[in-house]
């Protein structure tokens, strides 16, 4: 792992009107590593991506990519470092499943903007990763709900940046659909990139995550290595449910399980 940062966050705090949701975020990170933020609704995970991708401006505090201001970013140098594949995407023309995932490339087209022989093997390589050849001259308005979630995530890795935001990149995809992609995230990762994900799911987490970021009402609970981060104690605090965390011989990774506590036992607490 690298020694330098290539995001850094100093105090950054957010408000949606009177609501503080990212309170006096103070963390580095670094290439090479796949972060997941997690956490109860309503954390700030979203918005700490929105931040890191420009999308939103902090109202206190600074960040810094690769040492450089955020603030003194231009939009057209970003699109080449950071790439960001939201929750939520609608396509409003009827593009086909090539024409969007090409879309990725354009930070990186010359003055003409037309795709080279890399761009178009580029755009075959990761339509081939996501399984997507079938539906390569489909138009996306006719896609279903699991298929635009991989055309967007699709988009994404066709932008190759070192930097890879992606809010809940598996809630629509079936489960083999969702282990092919983490472990892709995971490959990306351990290739040199910084990969950053939301996600509610800590099974996933625990088999593919370098890192676990845990926010709670905005506020850094916790962030370090997967083993020391999984924790019952942790989890408990941050979810509000008992958990329990333990070795998965088949996956290699953590198995992380909750209850709700009975009412008298809330009460107590």
């Amino acid at each position: 792992m690298s020694h330098e940062p290539i995001i850094e966050t100093k105090k950054v705090s957010f408000s949606h009107g009177p609501r503080r949701v990212v309170k006096d975020l103070s963390l580095d990170f670094f290439p090479a590593r796949h972060y997941v933020l997690a956490g109860p609704n309503g954390a700030g995970k979203s918005t700490v991506l929105d931040l890191i991708s420009k999308l939103r401006e902090p109202q206190a505090g600074q960040i810094k990519i690769m040492g450089k201001p955020l603030g003194a970013y231009k939009a057209p140098e970003l699109a080449k470092i950071i790439a960001l594949a939201p929750q939520n995407s609608n396509f409003n023309f009827a593009f086909t499943v090539r024409e969007v995932v090409s879309l990725g490339r354009k930070p990186h087209l010359g003055p003409f903007g037309r795709l080279s022989h890399l761009d178009h093997q580029i755009v075959d390589e990761v339509i081939s990763k996501l399984h997507l050849n079938h539906l390569a001259n489909k138009s996306v308005t006719g896609l279903s709900g699991g298929e635009a979630q991989r055309v967007v995530l699709a988009r994404t890795l066709a932008q190759a940046t070192p930097i890879v935001l992606l809010d809940e990149p598996t809630s629509n995809l079936d489960v083999a659909q969702a282990l092919d992609f983490m472990e892709t995230l995971r490959l990306l990762s351990e290739k040199g990139a910084l990969v950053v994900t939301v996600s509610h799911d800590l099974s996933l987490a625990a088999t593919y995550a370098h890192e676990i970021v845990f926010l709670s009402d905005g506020n850094l609970v916790a962030a370090g290595p997967r083993e020391s981060t999984l924790t019952p104690e942790l989890l408990t605090k941050v979810f509000e449910a008992e958990a329990a965390v333990s070795k998965d011989d088949f996956t290699g990774g953590l198995t992380v399980s909750f209850r709700r506590s009975k009412p008298e036992q809330r009460a107590e607490n």
